[in-house]
């Protein structure tokens, strides 16, 4: 009992501690000094939510180029423009920009009020685009371009890149937005199968001869197979700074960098010497580093002839082999099915098993010996190798001097970039794109993605957090409640292990012995033994063998009582101490007929005979004429 009611109140401690928490967690406030939104050093004063995580357009301060948030539906269709070229050189089917773009919420775990540019279509060519507020020249200022990415039916093959378009005539009309269009820098995810990148290409300027080629940034380190099946909204920027350096982050974590003058495929600069086309080896340059040794010859004895393997005569067939029993038999239970068409199908044959008579015999069927190793054997002679007298190396080309190069110590003045756009092909549709941001001040993306990105992360950790993650989480913050879960939860522990596990080994062997003595019928020596006896000869009912016995008992007990009232009737004369001996007797073969269930266990002598010898002494000596009683001789219990 006073385990249980310890247990309730245990269990009931713990539950208050735990809602008391709960409670704490889920309904503080914290829109205090020290919980501000940030995300990485800077700390923006206007990032401060609380835990409803109120949504509001982003509005951006500073020098901003291009800013989309796409929660003003309005707004956007004056702004962007849907392509409405044809791809050059494939079908006329599917030559046709008419993949769908709409604004609208993201499936889940969107905010409320905010909206996203989706591609609606998949298998189709589609491509939208918009100006810049004003033109982003690559002088002495960083490019930042920022946008978020959700993939919310995944990837199966396709890209979900931005273009930063350069200005020009080719960029004049973006109805005529196709993938011929000149572009500055490409940039965003990427999958085909096992695929997975992230690209960051630009377009480089030759300034020797004009013509532009593509630059392919080296692949990053990280794993990028997570943000391509997650479903979840991933943040992408790219910084490209005036000392030629760059840097690429997701989701705020940098994961790849460099340099536009050394990690670039191919590189920025030619090099300066290159193979002459026009020259080619001669006809006489030996490249053979080893030739065959021309004054060696082939020993007279040497035959080539000689097999590599020989029959090992001395080898001899194992006692027991079974040379007339073949290996396989026909099985003997099977049975020619009842579709079998002799005439089709041919004789039916029985399928070959192994022979059982094999198995315990070293082998059947007729015996062969072994094959070894021919000690006689060295195969085709060929000359030794030497090394060649006329070896001229590995011939290469000679080098000249490369007529196209030079070398741009500034590759990041690129072309100027006058307008942002899509234009993409995937096998997955409903990918959602937001909060596009073309910056040259890092302070001003890192505020607006506080203000979006941000915001969607902290509601989807908080809808998936759980209750234990939000206490431990909390903890961490308030660390003295570490000292309350010690004495809460750690001290009743302790005691429960005690109060259960504490008992003395006395009390243990104590409770064993009395469980042990419950198994069994036999008497014990907690038991009334009156009761026992004025209990069981009322009961009619047999129990057992020797309860089936009593009757019979019975009516040998009276007929001994008769023969010995006989014999005291016949011996008046004799002494009253005889006459008692008789008695004695005469008691001691009724109590020898008495049934089994009488009989009591050695403990339950010992307390009889010390009553007896407490009476005897209450009353004193027996009365005169009296002889002393004999002891009661009980009978052993039946098995």
């Amino acid at each position: 009992m006073r385990l249980k009611l310890y247990h309730s109140s245990y269990i009931y401690i713990c539950a208050l501690v735990f809602v008391c928490l709960w409670t704490q967690c889920r309904f503080e406030d914290i829109d205090d000094d020290d919980a501000v939104v940030t995300t990485e050093e800077i700390v923006p004063e206007e990032a401060v939510v609380n835990e409803e995580i109120n949504y509001e357009s982003p509005r951006p301060s500073g020098n901003v180029y291009f800013a989309e948030h796409f929660d003003d539906v309005n707004r956007f269709k004056q702004r962007w423009v849907s392509s409405e070229a044809k791809k050059e050189g494939i079908d006329e089917n599917i030559a046709k920009y008419d993949g769908r773009w709409e604004v609208e919420p993201p499936v889940k775990d969107g905010l409320k009020g905010d909206l996203g540019l989706v591609l609606k279509s998949k298998a189709k060519h589609a491509a939208i685009s918009a100006r810049l507020d004003k033109p982003f020249s690559f002088v002495d200022k960083p490019l930042i371009v920022q946008y978020e990415v959700v993939l919310q039916e995944g990837q199966e093959c396709g890209g979900a890149y931005l273009k930063l378009l350069s200005a020009g005539k080719a960029t004049a009309d973006l109805r005529q937005f196709h993938d011929k269009t000149p572009y500055t820098i490409m940039f965003g995810p990427d999958k085909c199968g096992n695929d997975h990148k992230l690209h960051f290409i630009f377009r480089h300027k030759n300034p020797v001869n004009g013509t532009l080629s593509e630059k392919h940034c080296k692949k990053p380190k990280e794993r990028l197979e997570e943000p391509f099946k997650d479903k979840q909204p991933h943040l992408y920027t790219l910084v490209v700074r005036p000392d030629n350096s760059f840097t690429i982050s997701l989701d705020n974590k940098v994961i790849n960098e460099g340099s536009l003058l050394e990690d670039f495929t191919p590189p920025v600069n030619p090099p300066n010497e290159i193979d002459d086309p026009n020259d080619k080896k001669p006809d006489d340059w030996d490249e053979k580093e080893k030739i065959p040794d021309p004054d060696a010859r082939k020993p007279d004895d040497w035959d080539e002839n000689a097999p590599a393997m020989i029959v090992d005569s001395s080898a001899t067939k194992p006692e027991g082999w079974l040379e007339d029993e073949p290996e396989m038999i026909p099985d003997p239970n099977a049975e020619k099915p009842d579709d079998w068409d002799t005439d089709m199908d041919g004789d039916w044959e029985a399928p070959l098993i192994p022979n059982p008579v094999c198995e315990k015999a070293p082998g059947c069927g007729p015996w062969k010996p072994p094959m070894v190793a021919n000690p006689a054997y060295k195969g085709k002679w060929r000359a030794p190798l030497i090394d060649n007298p006329n070896y001229k190396g590995k011939w290469k080309p000679r080098r000249i001097p490369n007529p196209d190069f030079f070398e741009d110590k500034s590759p990041f003045k690129m072309t100027t970039v006058s307008a942002v756009g899509f234009e993409l092909w995937s096998m997955s549709n409903m990918i959602l794109f937001d909060n596009i941001i073309v910056t040259d001040d890092p302070a001003v993306a890192e505020r607006w993605a506080a203000e979006t990105f941000i915001l969607k992360r902290r509601k989807i950790d908080k809808d998936s957090e759980s209750l234990f993650m939000r206490l431990v989480k909390y903890t961490n913050e308030q660390p003295w409640l570490w000292a309350v879960y010690v004495v809460v939860i750690g001290l009743p522990i302790v005691l429960v292990i005690v109060f259960c596990c504490g008992s003395s080994s006395k009390e243990r062997d104590e409770h064993r012995r009395t469980a042990e003595a419950k198994k069994t019928d036999a008497i014990s020596p907690d038991d009334n033994i009156e009761e026992i006896q004025e209990l069981k000869p009322r009961n009619n009912v047999p129990t057992s063998k020797s309860d089936l016995e009593v009757p019979e008992e019975e009516e040998e007990e009276e007929e001994e009582e008769k023969t010995a009232a006989a014999a005291d009737a016949a011996a008046e004369s004799e002494v009253a101490t005889s006459g008692v001996q008789d008695e004695g007797e005469k008691t001691k073969g009724s109590e020898d007929s008495k049934p089994e269930y009488t009989s009591v266990s050695e403990p339950e002598v010992e307390i009889i005979e010390e009553e007896e010898e407490e009476n005897k002494g209450a009353d004193g000596e027996t009365a005169a004429g009296d002889a002393p009683r004999s002891p009661k001789k009980r009978r052993p219990r039946k098995e």
